[in-house]
């Protein structure tokens, strides 16, 4: 039994939690934990410049890595509420998050002391769950079912609140239980008939097509995923966001489907007969919630692990409870059993065709000749010159959105994107967390000049920490998605849609880091290279025709005839 403070147990706690990273801000709210992270040399702190940053290096780091990500607000108030906009994102994305963040102590509570909101009314719509810790002997029990409810499906990030009494205060201890002994089970198989009837639906369609999301990319079940598309010769789609599900080389693998994804894809979706959506919610992004993205007439066979997700937004004819890389081997296993049908064979092999010819006309269509750099002709320099071991980070906004399906990703977990919050701000910091998780691996983050602008100040962090991530800033000057919705839908009556910024190359230069700015697409490929090998976090401006815009949620102004 040893006696700590609330600071030294929630530290031991994260120790017990096998806690490499912790992202966070500094604050007197939470000074002995801070203490108690000096002493912690197996917990690598990382000090941002915003909450909000901080945030997001630890959803990229837990999503590359597979393990949690942890933040740590140390300021009550204020610092607590720039972690708003952070952990919503990650809720949309279904990261696990612990965040940490100080407390008003207790007795000051409902006296409008300095720096008080309620914390635990705040962050209960954008978590799973929230806490305050009542005292200081319970803290490491609620570290520990932080850490369970982070990680039980669906994942997602969960808040902390720490008083300051409860840190300070003392409480003896025993030693830390091991995550096993309070984690989440493994997971879950699909029952022999549900499997037998899915494979049956499978081997006898003309028009089977595989789309893969989140669970098939988050657990690294991409082998399983291809296994069985090979057993049935059927092409593989993934959901927006996931397009690295699967290696890009795989011929079976047709990339993104959907409203923003390629057309080739989007047409298996629009004409299959039985889909077998492996692991995604079929949600807004990959269809709008539309038949015009998805077949009407098509049998869909959903294999979710939350329960509630099946058959939510579109009918099924046979819904799976169960782990995807899990179902998917079964599925694998039963197609031995069952004979292939012309018809479908058919079908894949026109897909093949087109596919290859998409990425032949993909190439051969981008504009790699216009004096001004044209999105088209920077993704295929992108796909050219970025190595194939490469991840990359993308914001929200138009060139992001049109990047997403323009560059290969070699192996998965090679993007990661705000998905559907559709945050602009999040490609640079959640590119340091990949980083951290990925050191050997080139990291490389997409953002316009808008959402670069926003993350500057986290230059320091890069540098401080030797955090050696290329961020190219797409700089066409403006606020693209809304500017091209004021164009097509509002008679070019722009109003907030133009911005103006510092030259990233030398702010760049200024923070510590290598910056560099490119007019053409020579001079971008030869800054790429360079960024690459130079030893330092690099930013290269690239200065993007800012005509080259495009409205990509026409959906939403049908109302005004567009």
């Amino acid at each position: 039994m040893t006696q700590l403070s609330g600071g030294q147990a929630a530290v031991e706690a994260l120790k017990a939690e096998n806690t490499k990273f912790v992202f966070g801000l500094i604050g007197s709210a939470t000074m002995e934990m801070f203490d108690a992270l000096y002493d912690a040399k197996e917990i690598s702190f990382i000090g941002v410049h915003d909450e909000r940053t901080g945030t997001h290096m630890a959803d990229g780091y837990a999503r590359a890595s597979g393990e949690t990500g942890v933040v740590l607000a140390g300021q009550n108030g204020p610092g607590t509420t720039n972690l708003v906009t952070g952990l919503a994102q990650a809720k949309a994305a279904y990261t696990p998050i612990v965040s940490i963040g100080g407390a008003l102590a207790s007795g000051h509570v409902y006296r409008d002391a300095f720096q008080e909101v309620d914390q635990q009314a705040l962050f209960t719509p954008i978590t799973k769950k929230t806490w305050t810790a009542p005292s200081t002997d319970r803290v490491p029990e609620l570290v520990q079912e932080a850490f369970r409810v982070a990680n039980a499906p669906r994942k997602g990030p969960v808040q902390l609140n720490l008083p300051r009494d409860v840190l300070s205060g003392q409480a003896t201890f025993g030693d830390m239980p091991t995550p096993d002994r309070y984690r989440p089970v493994g997971p879950t198989a699909a029952p022999e008939a549900s499997v037998a009837q899915a494979a049956r639906m499978l081997a006898n369609a003309e028009r089977p097509v595989i789309m893969v999301g989140g669970g098939i990319k988050n657990t690294g079940a991409a082998d399983k995923a291809i296994a069985l598309a090979e057993a049935f010769n059927a092409p593989l789609v993934s959901s927006p966001g996931h397009g690295d599900a699967i290696p890009f080389g795989h011929p079976l693998n047709a990339g993104q489907m959907g409203p923003r994804g390629n057309e080739v894809a989007s047409r298996l979706m629009k004409e299959a007969d039985v889909i077998l959506a492996l692991g995604t919610r079929i949600g807004f992004n990959a269809t709008f919630y539309s038949y015009d993205n998805i077949n009407r007439h098509a049998a869909i066979i959903h294999v979710e692990q939350e329960p509630t997700a099946i058959g939510r937004y579109f009918p099924v004819e046979l819904g799976i409870w169960g782990d995807a890389p899990t179902v998917a081997e079964q599925l694998r296993a039963e197609a031995g059993k069952l004979a292939r049908r012309a018809e479908a064979e058919a079908w894949t092999e026109i897909y093949k065709a087109e596919r290859r010819a998409f990425l032949d006309k993909r190439d051969m269509d981008a504009d790699v000749d216009n004096a001004i750099i044209q999105p088209s002709g920077l993704f295929k320099t992108l796909r050219d010159v970025v190595p194939q071991d490469a991840a990359f980070t993308m914001d929200a906004g138009t060139l992001c959105l049109q990047a997403t399906d323009k560059l290969n990703y070699w192996q998965p977990k090679s993007l990661f994107t705000p998905l559907d919050f559709g945050l602009v701000g999040f490609s640079f910091a959640a590119g340091l967390g990949v980083k951290l998780a990925c050191p050997e691996r080139p990291v490389v983050s997409l953002m316009g000049d808008g959402g670069f602008g926003m993350t500057t100040s986290e230059l320091s962090t890069a540098v401080d920490y030797g955090i050696n991530t290329v961020t190219v800033v797409m700089n066409n000057g403006c606020w693209g998605a809304e500017k091209a919705y004021q164009r097509d839908f509002f008679n070019g009556r722009y109003i907030g849609a133009d911005i103006s910024s510092p030259p990233f190359d030398k702010l760049a230069e200024l923070y510590g880091a290598k910056g560099y700015r490119a007019d053409t697409l020579a001079q971008t490929a030869e800054a790429i290279e360079a960024a690459l090998v130079c030893g330092k976090p690099a930013v290269i401006d690239v200065m993007v025709d800012p005509a080259a815009l495009y409205s990509f949620r026409r959906d939403s102004f049908k109302h005004r005839g567009g």
